[in-house]
Formats: C-alpha cells, structure tokens, sequence
C-alpha cells in the first residue's frame, strides 16, 4: 500500500496554522484514518488522487488492467471494514463524525460501481481523460518542476513505457469482455456522438499544453498517442454506437443512485413537488420588480422574460473585455461585503480567467477551477469564463454569461462570497481531510454558490437583482425537470421549450441543461436548489435561537470554516457549537 507523507497527514495543521492547538490531536487523528480511503483513490485513479494534492503521483496512470472491478471493490472492502472498526473504537465526537463521512464514501463507491457493473456497458472518453491527465500537471499555479512528468504520462498512456500498455487498448478491451454479457445497457446514443464531436479539440488541446511550455522530447510520443485516440475514436463510432441506446434514461436504481451521490436524500416525486412549488414564488417576485426594471432603463413592457432579453442586448460584453468587466463586478461586490459585514473577505485577490478551447468543450459553463486541497503551498481557485467565438466580422458570439446584468450573481456565486471563498476557506482555516475531500457533493457545495447569491442579491442594482431570481428560478427547474425527464413525465424538447420562453435562457445554455439532466450528470442539477434550502432552513433555525445577537458576519465564518459538511453534519455543528457561543 502506497504510503503518504507525513506533511498530508497533518496538512491542516500546517498548511496556515489557523487550527488551534487544543483541535491540532483530533485532526490529525482524523487525517490518519483518511489516508487509508486516499491509499486506495492514489491506487486506481492517481490523476485524480494527485490533483487533490497526494504527493508522488504526477507520472502514474489511471490503472484499466485485467480484473480492474474485482481488484477495487475488493480493496475498497477491505478499507470499510477498517474503517468500521477504527469507529468503534473511537471516542472523540469529531473524529467519530469523520469516521462516518470516510465509511458514507466509501460505501457509496461500492454501491455505485456495483450498480454501474450490474446495468451499464463500461464506456470510456479516453480523449477526455488523457487532456485532463496531462492539464492536471501543466498549469500556471503549478511547479514549473512537475511538469516533465507530463511526458512521462503521455508515454505510458501510449504504452511507450516500459510495463505499460497503451490506454486505449485497456480501455476497448474492459468494454469488450462485457458485450456479451447479458442484460447490459449500453451509452445513451447522444452522450458518444457528443463525445465524438469534441475529442479532436481534446487531442489538439493536448498538443497546445505542451507547446506552450518550455519541455523537450515530448513531440514523439504525442504523435503517437494522438494516432492511438483517433484510432480510439474510431472503435468507439464502430463498436460502441451500434450498441448505445436510444432512451437516454438510466435505469431506476441507477438514477436514485445518482441523487444519493450528488448528496440529494429526496425521492425524485418529492422534488418534483418542493420545487414546482418554489418556482412559482420566485416567478412571482419577478413578476414584481420587472416593472422596476422597465421603469429604470426606460423599457416600453413590464414582462420580465421581454424585460432579461432587452438588459441582454443593451448590456452585451465583447470577448476581449470579458475579464475586465468581471474583475469590475468583483470590486464592487467585494465593497459591498465589506460594507454590510457579510462576511470576512481573505486578504488576496480572487482569480478569474479565461478558459482555452478545450476546456470550454469539456466544461461550457462557467465554474471554479479548484486547486489541489491537501499539501497546498499558495496555490487558490479560479473562477473560469467560457472562450466567447468571435465571428468573421470581428463581432463577438454572445452568451448568457456575457451582459452586464447578468455579471453580478454570476460572479456572486463562482467568486465571492461563492464557491472561490468556500474552496479558500478549507484551503486557509485548516479542517480535515475528511471534511475538506470526502464529506464534498454537490448539494452542500452548490447549496452555499445559491445562498452566496442571495445574501449579496438585496444590495445589487435591479437589473442585478432581477437576473439573480432569473438564477433562482432556473435552479429551482433543474430540481423538477431533471427528474421529470428520468421519470419520462417530460420530453426534452418540452423541457428545452420551458427553459428557453418561461425562464428566458438563452439555447446554447437551454441545451446544455437538457444534455445535463439526460445524459451528462443526471441528478446533479438538483442538488442546487436543494441545498439552498437547507442552507435557508438553517439560517433561519439559527436566527430563532439567537433572536438579536445573531451575527450574520459570524455565521458565515463559521459555515465556511466546517468544510464540505452535509447537511445534517453542519446542522449539528451549529446548533452544538456555533450557537452556544453567541449565547455566552
């Protein structure tokens, strides 16, 4: 078993010495128990264990060899009985709380890759996963001196090095000895023609990675691993499209799976009936501060769809001066924080960039770049805006992310007080890895972006105020459509249709909630909405208990110096912790 250092054991404590001294024995006594669970992730999925931030992983490979299931589902059970044990044998509240986010994981891991054995054909984007391999090593945040191992994984994924076999051929081969196998559902046919569409801006993505740094040698091996995925690719248009699906609808148990990963504990019935009820009230206040709007910019309607779509041409944003207007918005909302006493704003500035071409086809949405977690030495996330295509005429492909109305909750939530400060905040307060790594889903991550947006939403300008219900309001459709699509209550063309004339999105973006709820991440949309909730509920629950002395600035250092709790974790460490040192 691969050992980890021992400055990833006391990461937290050592990272910005924010931990006091009386928390140092428990969090490192809880990191010792997560690095078995990492033991087993730097084992099967390096790239990914190394982009987290455990050491002596940059030239391993992600390991598809002959009896790959049986080896980590066996070597996963192995870690949960551990596991199981160490909790009972453990006192310390915290560390038992670690304990059972460590168990939660790992036996969530177990269920899902039996449920994905029993019901699906294995399916790889082997040209998706080799770019993020190597993008992984070449970044500016990162060591100049770590990116040579990018070459050294090129050539083991082309089974150049010596041990290794090509990664394409291990893939085609762990797809292949299941096409027999009866019962078996293949890939939603729409998903690999996507794929397809996108994998040469992954192979040349890669090209530009490596052009763009001062490394030698590396031209050979490219050349033929870029041979292997466009061979690769080909397979996959012979072999795998005549044995994908039609219905892009997992199978049941595979899509309540899914919710339970994505930390969403409703029945998909049950979010159909809480967010339907909630898009109405947000439609509701929009309907209401539309005229404000009209009256402000001198628009001659008071429909809030006619309303979004004017503050979208009027305010359009070209490419070029993407990144300044944002750095704009950040300062005024960062003034804003401070004046109202949000919350405590880290000293450094926020980052914000453009993404290149490959990774705006991988990710089309604007998201955080988050930097390794554990063993982190400066480096901090990045809020990330989608390439904008200019046009031939020197005019610019506009979005629904480029207008300045719609510029300020965007920033709110991907910045700060968003997803930027709830990634620093684990990065600079020192939790464990427990919390920090594996206690994270999209329903506590995603659920403060939302409740970021509406704590900065009543000091925006109105225009500001009236996209961030926009916002609202898509999120709370997301947690009805998604499951109304994976129930068949809803094509999604109908789908497509809400998205674009009711809630007046644009249809790239239209699109690319329709492919996520169908095929891309079913059920993750929901965890937005979801979360939020509970975030609601929970402010409230804390104001009733404090009444007067409740401190919203206090509150919110607290809630994002916890880490990725879930729900029912944070709740008790508010009401047990934080709320009885504002009584004192």
């Amino acid at each position: 078993m691969r050992k980890l250092s021992q400055s990833l054991l006391v990461f937290a404590i050592m990272s910005t010495g924010a931990v006091g001294a009386e928390d140092a024995g428990w969090v490192e006594k809880s990191n010792q128990h997560a690095e078995i669970v990492l033991d087993v992730l730097a084992k099967f999925s390096p790239e990914g264990a190394g982009s987290l931030g455990v050491d002596g992983l940059d030239e391993e490979i992600l390991d598809l060899g002959p009896g790959i299931y049986e080896r980590a589902i066996a070597e996963s059970e192995r870690v949960l009985a551990e596991l199981k044990r160490r909790l009972d044998n453990e006192s310390n509240g915290k560390v038992r709380q670690d304990l059972g986010i460590l168990v939660n994981a790992v036996n969530d891991n177990i269920r899902s890759s039996k449920l994905n054995r029993e019901l699906l054909l294995p399916y790889y984007n082997i040209s998706q996963t080799v770019f993020y391999g190597v993008r992984g090593l070449i970044d500016p945040q990162i060591p100049r001196e770590r990116y040579p191992a990018a070459v050294i994984r090129i050539q083991k994924y082309a089974g150049l090095a010596d041990g290794y076999t090509p990664l394409v051929a291990l893939a085609k081969d762990r797809t292949r000895e299941r096409f027999d196998t009866a019962g078996l559902v293949g890939p939603y046919r729409g998903e690999v023609e996507q794929d397809l569409e996108r994998a040469e801006t992954f192979v040349t993505g890669i090209e530009e990675l490596l052009a763009g740094t001062d490394l030698d040698g590396w031209e050979e091996s490219y050349s033929t691993l870029a041979a292997q995925l466009r061979a690769y690719n080909d397979w996959v248009r012979a072999e795998i499209l005549p044995r994908a699906r039609d219905d892009y609808r997992l199978p049941a148990a595979l899509y309540e799976d899914a919710l339970r990963n994505w930390g969403v504990d409703s029945s998909p019935l049950a979010l159909i009936e809480q967010a339907t009820k909630g898009y109405m009230d947000i439609r509701n206040e929009m309907e209401s501060l539309a005229p404000l709007v009209a009256a402000e910019k001198g628009y001659d309607t008071k429909d809030f769809r006619k309303v979004i779509g004017l503050l979208k041409r009027d305010g359009a944003i070209d490419g070029d001066k993407l990144l300044d207007h944002y750095h704009a918005v950040l300062r005024d909302i960062e003034e804003t924080i401070v004046r109202e006493q949000i919350v405590t704003l880290p000293e450094r500035d926020a980052g914000i960039r453009i993404a290149s071409a490959a990774e705006t086809a991988a990710q089309p949405a604007p998201h955080l770049d988050v930097p390794r977690l554990l063993g982190n030495t400066g480096e901090y996330p990045s809020f990330v805006i989608p390439l904008l295509v200019q046009n031939d005429d020197g005019s610019w492909q506009q979005t629904d992310d480029t207008y300045e109305a719609g510029a300020w909750t965007l920033t709110a939530h991907e910045a700060r007080p968003g997803h930027e400060m709830q990634f620093s905040s684990i990065i600079e307060s020192g939790v464990s890895i427990a919390r920090a790594i594996f206690a994270f889903n999209s329903a506590n991550v995603e659920g403060w972006g939302l409740y970021a947006e509406a704590i900065v939403r009543p000091y925006l300008p109105l225009e500001g105020q009236l996209i961030s219900l926009q916002y609202r309001l898509m999120r709370a459709a997301r947690m009805f459509l998604d499951p109304m699509l994976n129930l068949g209550l809803i094509t999604p063309e109908e789908a497509k249709s809400l998205i674009v004339n009711d809630i007046s999105i644009g249809d790239a973006w239209a699109q690319n909630e329709v492919e996520r709820y169908t095929y891309r991440m079913p059920g993750q949309a929901t965890a937005y909405y979801y979360g939020y909730s509970k975030m609601q509920a929970l402010r409230a629950q804390t104001e009733l208990k404090l009444r007067d002395r409740f401190d919203q600035k206090a509150y919110h250092d607290f809630i994002l110096a916890q880490g990725m709790l879930p729900p029912d974790i944070l709740k008790q460490a508010v009401m047990n912790e934080f709320v009885p040192s504002q009584q004192d």
